[in-house]
């Protein structure tokens, strides 16, 4: 969770069926959506990726990768698009494409690649998913019809199981692209990175490397390979493409300055955007921590941190709210057209100054009943809500009670101090292998994870004298 106020609400579209001609093969074939709205349902999304997962605090790297971008898609069938190369905040190594050119790489995906080339070989497979407008082609009239809800559609949504719909545009994140679209979308990468004379042989390293990473289910986002599908073939099927005679592989692979940009670039999940321990959630930066009941399950987002219970009946918020203070937040809440207040009171949580309410919201599924706890600390105002369904609120109140009034500063020392893993680049004085190198340079991750970003093909895979490795630095977690 970021220090960041309110979300984002996409706007709904009016959806027409038009005939429109594949940018990429020249086919004309039926569409749900115009140029136009497929860009103001991409730009609408963006919006939200960037509200809900958030960009890398790095501006010289943001430029590093938009710049490669840019040069690629300009180069592309649809240069006229609104094109935008960003770096989202997320441990996960993956990419993906929003309709109309807005494109994603996660910082765990740039910890996982080792040159510009590799770089230019994933926005170009995105950019090709793009410009084939697979996308749109995947989406549904029901799910574009869905898309008009936006997060503020439904406040209280129907208790389940968080993560499943963290926004309705990041939904369009979760699409899977078929066989054929893959490979089209890999073939594109080659052409647009091959046209501006990179190494394209580099695209096989990736992929690669991207089969034997595994996923994380704590991440906001799935893993590449579940939006990515990934036949037994593909890899070969592309090395083959690659051989084609006329394909272009280029010679420009600049690993040099591509590990120079992530050079101190965060490792895997940042501590500081917050954390669970044994049941108990810190957030260092904001200088908070609470405890969810025994069993729930805790998710930390961006803008939120969300919690459910085991029975899966029952679910907690936290987050920012705009309000100036206690009072004014339980006001809000309680003039939501779907809200009945039920009883609110002034109380003192933790020493802090609060007003907990009680209230029965009105959803899609039913009525839920729930209790509100809205804290100042530090000169923010932090809205807890619990809630169940009515008829399993009796069962759930209690637990979610102590858990909202759990909120406290956050004054332990150690807790407060603790810092995130990042990538540091070695110079090697002398060849060895990555087993040596983990011993010579100690990272706090498994020497086969040490392997798996240096893209070696184990741990007795040697690093050449004077060639740059990545190690991690930081705390054993």
């Amino acid at each position: 969770m970021k220090t960041w106020h309110g979300t984002a609400v996409l706007s709904a579209w009016l959806i027409g069926t038009a005939c429109a001609t594949n940018p990429v093969t020249g086919a004309r074939q039926l569409s749900l959506v115009s140029e136009a709205q497929e860009v103001a349902m991409g730009r609408a999304a963006a919006v939200e990726v960037r509200q809900t997962i958030g960009l890398v605090d790095d501006r010289a790297l943001q430029n590093y990768v938009s710049a490669t971008g840019l040069s690629l898609a300009r180069t592309s069938e649809r240069p006229e698009l609104p094109w935008s190369f960003e770096v989202v905040d997320d441990p996960t190594p993956n990419a993906f494409a929003l309709p109309g050119g807005f494109i994603f790489v996660t910082r765990g995906m740039l910890n996982l690649m080792d040159s510009q080339a590799e770089l230019a070989s994933v926005l170009g497979h995105e950019i090709g998913h793009v410009t084939a407008r697979h996308s749109v082609s995947a989406i549904s009239r029901q799910q574009l019809a869905q898309l008009g809800l936006g997060l503020g559609g439904i406040f209280f949504p129907e208790v389940q199981p968080f993560g499943e719909a963290i926004g309705a545009g990041l939904g369009l994140l979760f699409l899977k692209h078929g066989r054929d679209a893959e490979r089209q979308a890999d073939e594109l990468a080659v052409q647009y990175a091959g046209g501006l004379n990179y190494d394209v042989r580099e695209t096989i390293d990736v992929f690669e490397s991207l089969s034997r990473a595994g996923g994380d289910q704590r991440s906001a986002l799935p893993a590449w390979l579940s939006t990515h599908p990934a036949p037994a073939d593909r890899i070969e099927a592309l090395r083959q493409h690659i051989a084609t005679p006329g394909v272009r592989t280029g010679a420009i692979v600049d690993r040099g300055e591509y590990l120079r940009q992530i050079d101190g670039l965060v490792y895997g999940h940042n501590p500081r955007q917050g954390f669970f321990r044994d049941q108990v959630f810190y957030h260092p930066d904001l200088r908070f921590r609470f405890s969810l009941p025994a069993g729930w399950q805790g998710n930390n987002l961006t803008h939120a941190v969300e919690a459910i219970s085991p029975g899966r009946d029952a679910a907690m918020v936290l987050t920012l709210s705009p309000a100036p203070g206690p009072a004014a937040a339980a006001r809000q809440l309680a003039a939501q057209q779907n809200v009945r207040m039920l009883q609110s009171s002034d109380e003192r949580v933790n020493g802090l100054p609060s007003v907990v309410s009680v209230f029965d919201a009105a959803t899609e599924g039913g009525v839920v009943r729930g209790i509100a706890a809205h804290i100042e600390l530090g000169g923010r105002v932090y809205e807890l809500i619990g809630y169940a369904p009515v008829d399993r609120f009796g069962a759930n109140g209690p637990a979610i009670e102590r858990a909202l009034k759990s909120f406290a500063p956050l004054t332990d020392r150690a807790m407060l101090s603790i810092q995130p893993r990042r990538i540091e680049i070695v110079t090697l004085r002398r060849a060895m292998t990555v087993a040596e190198f983990a011993r010579e340079h100690d990272s706090p991750i498994p020497v086969e994870e040490l392997a798996l970003i240096n893209q070696a093909d184990g741990t007795n895979t040697v690093l050449a004298a004077g060639s740059q490795a990545k190690r991690v630095v930081g705390p054993r977690q």
